[in-house]
């Protein structure tokens, strides 16, 4: 097998790590971003394993433990943040609602850069009349405040984890539709892309295989900043009682039906608002240090600790 590096030509070092594993290290060394990656992967183990492990419990009524105060260390270690207004554990709730609000974001952010990132390729490829209306599509949708736009449809339609995904799905393809058009004309310029050009490559040939690879570490830091927008966006909805409906729930959920109970149980709308802001506190910190790791012009800040080789 060859030890060229298949873009550059340079051959590579046998003794070198893998990509992943020099991602790892990157990361590693980044111990803000470390503590925010660990974050994230329990908020995720909770999303995937919570509703199958503790749904019955967090579901089951207990009129004697309505609003009940947290830290008491003598009820069982799912009241240990305290009771809702029907007695439910907050813990178990707060486990088995991140499934809901992780779906709703992952849902959002993957249709939106999916479509965006189709609609901005084709449009910084084409010179036509193409490449002029996509554009004007996106200045549409971008001219109405995106969580009005959202409060109006969900208004007139049942809301549903799927209809919340649509809207605001639709709303944020904008984003990633005009950062797809600004690096495609770019990148376009430069001299790989003549030469595919030059050597009779296919439109999707040098779409995919040589501009898209380019432009999507920018694309995929945005979608990690946009995954947090999307969750204060949901839990807005939530707030405002068009968002998702019980028997459903999420952390934007629990805090609006806490919000009565302020003065007297804190902890029902404290405890998933704390929940949404190590969620997104962690996601920007990760963001940023994707932002850098990506760069091959920065990396070797995470690669050398700061301090670069003289």
């Amino acid at each position: 097998m060859s030890d060229l590096h298949p873009v550059s030509g340079s051959r590579r070092d046998p003794g070198a790590p893998g990509p992943l594993l020099r991602l790892l290290k990157m990361l590693w060394a980044d111990k803000p971003a470390t503590c925010a990656a660990l974050f994230l992967l329990l908020v995720v183990l909770c999303a995937v394993f919570g509703p199958m492990l503790l749904d019955a419990v967090a579901s089951k009524q207990n009129l004697r433990g309505r609003n009940a105060p947290p830290f008491d260390l003598s009820q069982p270690w799912v009241m240990w943040l305290g009771g809702d207004q029907l007695g439910r554990p907050l813990l178990a709730r707060i486990v088995t609602a991140a499934s809901n609000t992780m779906a709703i974001a992952t849902g959002a952010v993957l249709a939106s850069m999916t479509i965006g990132t189709a609609l901005g390729l084709a449009a910084g490829w084409s010179r036509g009349r193409l490449g002029q209306a996509i554009p004007r599509l996106a200045d549409v949708i971008m001219s109405f405040p995106s969580l009005l736009l959202a409060v109006i449809v969900l208004y007139m339609l049942e809301p549903s984890v799927g209809n919340i995904i649509l809207v605001l799905a639709i709303t944020r393809i904008p984003v990633y539709l005009r950062t797809a058009r600004a690096e495609v004309l770019e990148v376009r310029e430069r001299m790989f892309v003549q030469a595919a050009i030059v050597m009779g490559a296919s439109v999707p040939r040098i779409v995919f295989r040589h501009i898209l690879p380019v432009i999507l570490p920018t694309l995929v830091t945005i979608a990690t900043l946009d995954f947090a927008f999307v969750m204060l966006a949901e839990s807005a909805l939530s707030f405002l009682g068009i968002g998702i409906q019980p028997p459903e729930v999420t952390w934007g959920l629990m805090v609006a039906q806490g919000r009565p109970y302020l003065t007297t149980a804190w902890g029902l709308s404290f405890w998933p608002g704390l929940a949404i802001i190590l969620t997104t506190l962690s996601l920007n910190l990760l963001s940023n240090w994707m932002r850098i790791a990506l760069d091959p012009a920065q990396r070797w800040r995470l690669e050398t600790g700061g301090k670069k080789n003289g």
